[in-house]
């Protein structure tokens, strides 16, 4: 129980951190780290085909997008 509750603490900071980044690599890095302690945690759960694809499309697909799309536009916000 304290692993888990020291995850979603984890996690609240991540998803702070995401918003509060102004290089935008790093809160796209943050966000997959959200992701992958959502992943973590629906495991759980004991729902490892939810955790499983939080994993293969939070946390890698949507973040190697992310990231492919940033290197083209660039990496700050105006």
């Amino acid at each position: 129980m304290i692993f888990v509750t020291f995850l979603i603490i984890l996690m609240i900071a991540a998803a702070v951190a995401a918003a509060i980044f102004k290089n935008l690599l790093n809160a796209v890095i943050a966000s997959g780290i959200v992701s992958l302690i959502a992943a973590i945690l629906f495991y759980f759960l004991q729902a490892p085909d939810v955790a499983m694809a939080e994993a293969s499309i939070g946390a890698a697909l949507v973040t190697a997008v992310f990231v492919i799309a940033l290197k083209r536009t660039g990496g700050y916000e105006e």
